[in-house]
Formats: C-alpha cells, structure tokens, sequence
C-alpha cells in the first residue's frame, strides 16, 4: 500500500487543497478522471501483489517437472542449467538499467502537460494561460512513472519464464501421448496463467477507467470500442499464454509421431483379434494379445483415441480464463454503462468463444 499512498495520496491532497477535487470551480475535478485512481489506487497494488502471486505459482510448479518423470536422468544436467541460466538473467541488473532506461524515455517523451487532458484539473491557471501545479507534476514524475515500471517488471517476469520454457522445451522431453491431461503430461503447466491474473486484471482496469471518463464525460458510445476491446482481449490473452506456446513445436510433433506408432500398434492388435476370432487362425504370437498394458480391444482403441485428443500446447479453457476473464471483467463494467448487462456479457462471451 506504500506505493499507492505515494502515488495516489498526493494528488488527493494537493486537489482537494486546490479546490479541484470535486466539483467546484472547474467542470472536469480530479474526482472524475476514473483512470488516475485506478492506475494509481488499485493498479498500482495489485501488480505489486502479482509479483507476490507469480512467486509462488511459479516456484510451485516448476518442481514437477522432476517429480512428472518429464526429465529423463540424461537430460537432468541440462534442465539445471537452463534454471540456472533463467535464474542469473533474472539477478543480472541489465534488465533493471533497461526499464530504468524505458521509464526515463516515457517521462521525457510524453506530451506537453498542456495537451494532457488527464491534467486539466491540475491546471491553477486559465485555460488559455495553463499553468501546472504541485498536483500535476506528482503525477507526471512520480505517480506514472512508478506504475510504468510496474508494468514493465511484470512483462519481464513474463519474458523471464518465456526463455525458461523456450529453454525447457529444447530438451527431450519424456511426452506421453496417451495422458489424461492430453498434454502429455504437461497438464499441470496451465495453472501457470493464473500467477499474472492480477498483472492482467490491473491492466485491463487501467484502460477501461481511462474509456469511462471517455463514455461518462465527452459522450463517447461504447459501441464504438467493439473492435478495440475485442483486439485488446486477443492480444493480452496471447501475450500471457505465450510461455506455454512455446511447447507447441515439441507436442505436435509428439502428437504426430504417437499417432503413426499408436496408429500401427491398434492396427496389429485388431489384426491378431480379426485373425483368432473371425478367422479362427491360430495365433503364433500371442504376446500383443496377453499384454495387460493394452487389454481388450476397447481399451486399445481408448489408447488411440487419447492420442488424437492430444493437444498442441498445454492450454485449456483453465488456462485461457485465468487472463480471459480478468481481462474481460473491467471491459464488462466499461459497456454496462450504456450496454444492459446481460447483452454485455453475451457480447463479451460471444468474443471469447
């Protein structure tokens, strides 16, 4: 809370000082920018306690990978060395001096505050003479640029279990094509969204704040936004799932090849039933037909068919919800303003599916 006292109680201050917090000499008061208290009072926390939340997901899972029997005893020398590797780009402070770097640009490149509608209420002179205040430059050198740094430490959390993926899927893997998961035992890698759930939520309510002032305010419809809500969920939705596609290239091609081995091992065992119950010929070898692995015909197929539901990416809808609908939650609440709920989040649903 250290952070959004910081970048949110100042201003507060400073505008209800000034007379500017609500509505009392000027038309647009701090009380009305929706965005600024979501950045700063709500956005703000909620990616600090992301951090808290990927920390423990991911420091949670990644474990079993080990205990899955997904690293081979060969392969367990190489699997260290990617976490070490993942684990000193983490400590190395390039990346810090990078966003530092970043967050310095977007302060030093953003438009004149005279053309930042966000600031009107921050103005203490006419609106032909502006002329910021305390208010104001808080905001632009302190509130926005903590909360661009945040955004970015998030994303390069997200870039940092990318490249541990990436590495990870370069291994040979131990896959099995027939898993109940259909993930060939990557299953338990879709829980790995739900640890930047709050990065996205805090997002998305960032941008649907900044459009309700929009909507509330200068009379923007929200019918008009269809296109960039729907383009924002895609993208943050493939942005966040993006560490676990990178298993698609190592799973298709298991998938491939078990369903030509699967496919010959269902076809020889259907032959050698053919031949014994159809034919009435006698069986030479009868270890396929014995084999308590594979069991009666239903069971051999079952193990086909689990192979042609295998998926190409350990993503389910478990997966794709944890940021679908953090995503979509701020954006319901945006279009609820002038969309009766129940068609907003049929519109919303139907975005998604």
């Amino acid at each position: 809370m250290f952070f959004a006292v910081l970048t949110w109680l100042p201003l507060v201050l400073w505008a209800y000082l000034s007379g500017t917090a609500i509505q009392d000499r000027i038309d647009e008061p701090l009380l009305r920018h929706f965005g600024i208290h979501a950045r700063f009072l709500v956005a703000i926390p909620l990616l600090i306690f992301g951090e808290g939340l990927m920390h423990k997901v991911i420091t949670k899972l990644i474990p079993y990978f080990y205990t899955s029997g997904l690293i081979r005893a060969d392969q367990r020398s190489l699997f260290k060395q990617a976490l070490q590797n993942t684990l000193s780009l983490r400590d190395s402070s390039m990346p810090w001096v990078a966003i530092s770097a970043i967050v310095f640009t977007t302060v030093a490149l953003q438009p004149p505050y005279q053309e930042m509608h966000e600031l009107i209420w921050a103005n203490t002179g006419t609106p032909t003479a502006f002329n910021l205040g305390f208010g104001g430059w808080w905001m632009l050198f302190v509130s926005r640029p903590i909360f661009v740094a945040l955004c970015w430490v998030s994303l390069w959390r997200l870039a940092l279990l990318f490249v541990l993926f990436k590495r990870i899927a370069d291994l040979d893997l131990e896959l099995v094509p027939t898993h109940p998961d259909r993930a060939g035992g990557l299953g338990f890698l879709e829980k790995i969204p739900l640890a930047f759930s709050l990065c996205v939520f805090a997002i998305s309510l960032v941008l649907a704040s900044r459009l309700a002032h929009e909507v509330v305010y200068h009379g923007l419809q929200v019918q008009s936004l269809k296109l960039l809500t729907v383009v924002f969920l895609i993208v943050i939705v493939l942005l966040f799932l993006s560490p676990l596609l990178v298993f698609f290239p190592k799973l298709s091609a298991a998938k491939r090849k078990a369903r030509l081995e699967y496919g010959a091992l269902v076809g020889n065992h259907g032959r050698l039933v053919y031949k014994r119950w159809i034919r009435h010929e006698p069986i030479t070898d009868e270890s396929l037909l014995q084999a308590p692995e594979i069991g009666p015909v239903a069971d051999a197929l079952s193990l086909y068919e689990a192979v042609i539901q295998m998926r190409a990416a350990p993503i389910g809808k478990a997966a794709i919800l944890s940021i679908a609908l953090p995503a979509a939650l701020p954006l319901i609440a945006l279009f609820a303003i002038q969309v009766p709920i129940k068609e907003t989040l049929l519109k919303i649903l139907a975005s998604l599916i």
